[in-house]
């Protein structure tokens, strides 16, 4: 039994290390000889992310990332507002800002202590083919080679064409028209590693939009919206570009350390499962990274991925299983694109109406109604087939931005540490049952005991039954052995007895 990942990105690289922990054989397939050592790419990594590479041993990027604590909006020449992020009490910040290319570092180098893990990089997927296996095909330095898998994660990112094109699958949407200057930038400005800076319209890009982050190491990474015959090579050589730079450093010394431009999109494929094949990450849908849904979902994409993957594999249940894959992280891209499309409105509007609205709305300088960007958050599975609804328990929708919703079916586990340690990581080890006092777990069934008092908010006499993936899949008021046999069932297609 094998899977293919194709694609070393973080998602092809988490889905391969998810998988290797599950006892699955890896084929990681890329098409680089070696990796880009620079650039921030992909900065914010969000804490539910964060909590995943840590339980692969990835921890150390919680403490070399940096958190800032103030947001700063501006518009035109004043600060409208600003705020600090509220303490969650996890033991995990909301997020942290690290480079892409220290990220991938960290995880290569897990991978690498990883036997169940062979990796071929310089293999460029130009097809595949399905019957009983998947069959991927790829050109190399030395010429064509084929690679054998049972079944396949494509993430191989926004330009995986060829992996689209024969799965029949295209990345529809749009495109936005202006793009957007990205550089890295080395420079000591006292008081600002702590402080995320957002401009509406400021003297010195006027009309559009400027970002800057902080970044470990003296470094800020500053996103500027330009017009979209934007030419870097002609403003690097005739000085504009320094000029941009200390339009917002002033005199300081400063050194570029990466820059790049980029024209941001709205696209997904019609369908993330197709056969043997999984489609994962950039590979399957594209969203505007204010809010950074984009790497945080795929991270997402790949935990769901694998754990299904593993029990199909296991012969722990059917091939069926792979379908909820799509179910339900198409549904999740559908709901990044929605959130992403209304921020990207609000800071590009396409039509007289949404200009209008945006210039009363930051003459009024009300904070909740600016949208630069709601900061990516779990999706949250209440519709799944996989989840058993509790009455008691209905959920509500989409919760204000910045809060999570009350635990329940659908919803992932709260991050929060109870005395035989944290909760997440000893569901990630298999389907769980928590119990309470009152109630008892089946004979066979792993279980775990929590106080009533837990963040859960459990009552006495329920078992709460939860997914590999850390996610409630249900709460049993009288958690008889067949009533888990049937919410097990329906959570993973697993036979209990």
């Amino acid at each position: 039994m094998t899977v293919a990942v194709l694609g070393s990105g973080p998602v092809g690289q988490t889905a391969a290390l998810l998988l290797a922990r599950w006892g699955v054989p890896v084929v990681l397939v890329d098409e680089h000889p070696v990796r880009d050592p620079a650039g921030s790419k992909a900065i914010c990594q969000q804490r539910d992310t964060l909590d995943v590479w840590a339980s692969l041993g990835a921890g150390c990027l919680v403490d070399e990332g940096l958190t800032w604590t103030t947001a700063r909006t501006f518009h035109r020449d004043r600060e409208l507002f600003s705020y600090r992020l509220p303490d969650a009490g996890s033991a995990l910040p909301p997020f942290v800002n690290l480079s892409q290319a220290r990220v991938e570092e960290v995880l290569d180098g897990l991978i690498a202590q990883q036997p169940l893990i062979d990796v071929r990089r310089g293999h460029r997927v130009t097809g595949l083919t399905q019957g009983t296996g998947v069959e991927v095909h790829c050109e190399t330095a030395d010429g064509p080679r084929r690679i054998e898998a049972d079944y396949a994660i494509a993430c191989a990112g926004a330009r995986g064409d060829a992996v689209r094109r024969a799965l029949g699958q295209h990345l529809a949407g749009v495109s936005f028209q202006d793009l957007f200057l990205i550089c890295d930038i080395r420079a000591e400005l006292d008081g600002w590693a702590a402080e995320r800076r957002f401009y509406f319209d400021p003297p010195w890009n006027p009309g559009r939009q400027v970002l800057i982050h902080p970044c470990p190491g003296s470094q800020f990474r500053i996103d500027w919206q330009v017009p979209a015959d934007y030419d870097l090579a002609a403003e690097e050589t005739g000085g504009a570009l320094d000029k941009r730079i200390r339009a917002i450093l002033g005199d300081r010394p400063y050194e570029v350390v990466w820059r790049s431009v980029y024209r941001f999109h709205t696209r997904l494929v019609e369908r993330m499962r197709v056969g043997r094949v999984l489609l994962a990450g950039d590979c399957a849908h594209l969203v505007a990274p204010f809010g950074a849904r984009g790497l945080n979902s795929g991270v997402a994409d790949a935990e769901n991925a694998a754990w299904k993957l593993a029990w199909v594999l296991r012969g722990h249940a059917g091939e069926e299983l792979l379908e909820s894959y799509h179910t339900e992280r198409h549904a999740a891209a559908v709901e990044n694109a929605e959130v992403t499309t209304a921020t990207m409105d609000f800071l590009v509007p396409q039509d007289e109406a949404r200009r209008e609205h945006r210039a009363r709305v930051l003459a009024g300088g009300v904070h909740a109604d600016v949208d630069s960007g709601r900061l990516a958050e779990p999706f949250w599975y209440a519709d799944s087939p996989l989840t058993t609804p509790d009455p008691r328990r209905p959920f509500a929708g989409r919760p204000p931005r910045g809060t999570l919703p009350p635990p329940g079916p659908g919803v992932l586990l709260p991050d929060v540490t109870v005395a035989s340690g944290r909760l997440r990581d000893l569901a990630r080890q298999g389907f769980l049952l928590l119990t309470t006092p009152g109630a008892d777990a089946p004979a066979g069934m792993r279980s775990a005991e929590i106080p009533v008092g837990c963040a859960l908010g459990a009552r006495p006499g329920e078992a709460w039954l939860v997914r590999p993936d850390a996610y409630v899949a249900a709460v049993l008021p009288d958690p008889t052995a067949p009533e888990v046999a049937i919410a097990l069932r329906r959570g993973s297609g697993v036979t209990f007895t």
